[in-house]
């Protein structure tokens, strides 16, 4: 049955919202709309500090999942919630530097987990994200 408009997403385990597959900025709103309590803020932080370094960057909703990429270079960010965070996915973020802290199981994917209360180094987010968007990306779908 498909959902109506007014109705919220239902919030999966960690609270991540069940968005329905998207190109575009709409179905990445949606899923910053229906993030739950202080990791709404992250969301919009997020979407807007990558808009404002990558202009023209591409979005898409997949796995429920807002990604962030560039024409003809593949998909480069994405984020998802947690209990606890928000993990930002570099997925070409091996080749980032420094590196984001966070190891994956994945050759080139590198992690940044965002917790309530932690000021964000927007100097070097922002850094990531240009470099990040200058890489080759994941062409994932």
């Amino acid at each position: 049955m498909a959902r109506r408009p007014s109705e919220k997403p239902r919030l999966l385990s960690g609270g991540n919202p069940q968005i329905p597959k998207g190109d575009g900025d709409a179905p990445v709103q949606a899923y910053i709309d229906a993030m739950p309590g202080w990791k709404q803020d992250v969301g919009r932080h997020l979407d807007d500090l990558i808009v404002r370094t990558v202009p023209g960057v591409r979005k898409a909703v997949r796995w429920n999942s807002p990604f962030y990429g560039t024409e003809g270079n593949g998909w480069f960010v994405s984020f998802h919630c947690f209990t606890k965070y928000v993990k930002l996915t570099w997925l070409n973020g091996s080749s980032l530097e420094p590196l984001p802290p966070g190891d994956s199981k994945h050759e080139h994917v590198r992690y940044l987990d965002l917790h309530e209360d932690e000021d964000l180094d927007e100097e070097l987010l922002a850094d990531w994200i240009r470099q990040a968007a200058d890489l080759p990306g994941e062409d994932l779908f």
